[in-house]
């Protein structure tokens, strides 16, 4: 008990150190967290609770619970960065403790501690816990429903009709989080580890059993039989009998029980527009068809893992080692180690069929990965599996080799778009510096405390990387100072954009703006109409309105376009000598 309590001070402090340091620093980065938290700020102001919008127009992206979690953040913080933020980094801490008890009772203590801290390590589960997103809430529930299963009944199924209750319960949740994706794939998961494991012959499902084909010409005997481990979890009557074993009623009633009476209001409310657009745009829509531009190769998940769990990715080939060696001897640990690999494999191979990729998709399969890896150093440090000094110590050439290749592409990025600031190269001497460290500590045998230094500034690294730098690259977002020129100006203002429009303007401007798109005629009828009216674009595309606008109407305001080389302008009703000022800037300018 004593040594629980510890691991959890331990998690905990070090987890709040990395996931709330500067929390509410950095203002929102477009696009998702600017909608996602004004579409919790409009339902609050509207006093809705039901149907979600975001700039006066129905949001259909995700379902509801992470804009009750903002929208209860914002009743105890107000309306700012840090409220927006604070439910992802409070559930981001909850997935880390989570992963300790997962490691405890599929194996030791040890691995625990060490999956927790590899998880704090990594860069994209970072970037899930502290953006105002539904991955962290999603993550979390998904977890909390596998840690569940394993909890009561692993490695088998529970006898206990309240285990699947819970368990459904928590995917529930999930589903409120992001759609179906928050039961079908745990789920999956789950069932996968079934099918292989319910087999009448554990061997039949090794993979190295493929080995048994001889070379030489294929046959049909032969891909039968190299298929065969493969298919025959899949075999029809099995199959059935293992999704009936997961009892699909109480799933359908529990699942049901939690999510289904949002689902059903907002479609009531909305006629059926919310559900339509959700299921066949944001769900099927993404899976058939690449939307947004984000599409990929099959090899996308392949590099995604190794920068997203990066610095713990160095680690991930040993791992998947360690794994293979510790399944083939079917020893006592086969089952936890089955489970994760199940874990891992559904997330990329499901995500990697898709045709909408995102490197957010697979973050949910980073805590099995982090398990993994775990076990790979746990097993390294006592010898229990055999992995020479010299990958060791290329894996450590490697980690230095991001630290020095990042701080020259900050410092090359800074000079161009961070002016100021170009001391955010230095985030590359926290990897660089543990390199050679870790390298030193190798020389002398130390590898407990080598893995340690290797973990340890990982975690240093994320923290400085979010905590620190990315508040000062922040600063260089200078939008707000447009809706502050509109505020000070007039207090019953209208807005609107024209050939360009960020959801973080309509955040920080506190109302809706209209999008002109390309319609430089209704824009500038727009402008000219009143002089509450304010539009913003850059002042290039400032050119295309100037012979349409009148004479009273020129640059009020004008700041950087954040990461881009354009500047941003706010147009309004002027008086004559600021106007005639503004037009010949402009026109020097260009």
């Amino acid at each position: 008990m004593a040594q629980i309590l510890k691991h959890h001070v331990l998690i905990i402090a070090v987890g709040s150190v990395v996931l709330f340091t500067n929390l509410g620093a950095a203002r929102l980065w477009d696009r998702d967290e600017p909608r996602n938290a004004g579409c919790a700020a409009e339902m609050m102001a509207r006093g809705d609770w039901v149907v979600p919008v975001f700039n006066g127009e129905l949001r259909t992206a995700k379902p509801v619970l992470l804009y009750w979690l903002i929208m209860s953040a914002y009743s105890l913080f107000g309306f700012n960065e840090f409220a927006a933020r604070f439910w992802s980094a409070l559930l981001g801490l909850g997935t880390v403790l989570a992963t300790y008890h997962l490691g405890r009772r599929l194996f030791n203590a040890q691995v625990a501690v060490w999956a927790a801290m590899l998880l704090i390590a990594s860069l994209m589960f970072n970037v899930s816990s502290r953006a105002s997103t539904p991955d962290s809430p999603l993550i979390f529930f998904s977890t909390l429903g596998i840690l569940v299963y394993v909890y009561t009944g692993f490695p088998g199924l529970s006898r206990s009709w309240w285990a699947y209750v819970l368990m459904y319960a928590m995917l529930g949740m999930g589903v409120l989080a992001k759609g179906p994706v928050g039961v079908v794939l745990p789920v999956a998961v789950i069932g996968m580890h079934l099918l292989i494991k319910r087999l009448p012959n554990r061997e039949v499902v090794d993979a190295g059993r493929a080995q048994s084909v001889q070379r030489g010409s294929w046959s049909w005997e032969r891909l039968g039989k190299f298929a065969t481990p493969f298919v025959r979890p899949f075999a029809p009557v099995h199959f059935l009998r293992t999704v009936w074993a997961m009892r699909p009623l109480t799933a359908i009633g529990s699942i049901g029980m939690i999510a289904l009476p949002w689902y059903v209001w907002v479609a009531a409310r909305t006629d059926g527009l919310w559900i339509e657009r959700f299921l066949w745009v944001e769900n099927f829509g993404r899976a058939t068809a690449s939307m947004e531009n984000h599409s990929g190769t099959p090899l996308y998940y392949f590099v995604v893992l190794l920068a997203g769990f990066f610095p713990a990715s160095l680690l991930i080939w040993p791992a998947c080692r360690n794994a293979v060696e510790q399944l083939r001897q079917q020893g006592k640990t086969y089952d936890a180690y089955l489970l994760l690999c199940c874990w891992v494999g559904v997330y990329v191979g499901i995500f990697t069929l898709a045709q909408t990729k995102l490197p957010n998709y697979i973050t949910p399969c980073y805590l099995a990965l982090a398990l993994l890896s775990a076990c790979f150093v746990q097993n390294w440090l006592c010898g229990k599996f055999s992995w020479s000094l010299a990958r060791i110590r290329v894996g450590q050439m490697i980690y230095g080799l991001v630290g020095v290749l990042l701080a020259l592409g900050l410092l090359v990025a800074a000079r161009e778009y961070l002016p100021g600031d170009k001391v955010v190269w230095l985030i590359g001497v926290v990897p660089l510096s543990g390199a050679v460290a870790c390298l030193l500590l190798l020389h002398y045998e130390r590898r407990r405390v080598m893995m340690a230094t290797f973990v340890a500034t990982g975690i240093l690294f994320c923290w400085f990387l979010f905590g620190l730098v990315t508040s000062r690259v922040a600063k260089h977002q200078q939008n707000h100072l447009l809706f502050e020129k509109v505020a000070t100006d007039h207090s019953q203002s209208r807005l609107a954009s024209y050939r360009c429009l960020e959801p973080s303007w309509v955040f920080y401007s506190g109302q809706r703006i209209r999008p002109f798109g390309n319609d430089s005629l209704a824009t500038a009828s727009f402008l000219n109409a009143s002089s509450d009216h304010y539009v913003i674009t850059t002042e290039h595309h400032f050119q295309d309105l100037q012979l349409r606008v009148s004479e009273r109407v020129g640059v009020l305001e004008e700041v950087p376009y954040f990461l881009k080389k354009h500047r941003l302008v706010l147009l309004g009703h002027v008086r004559p000598a600021h106007l005639t000022a503004g037009i010949e800037t402009h026109k020097d300018r260009n």
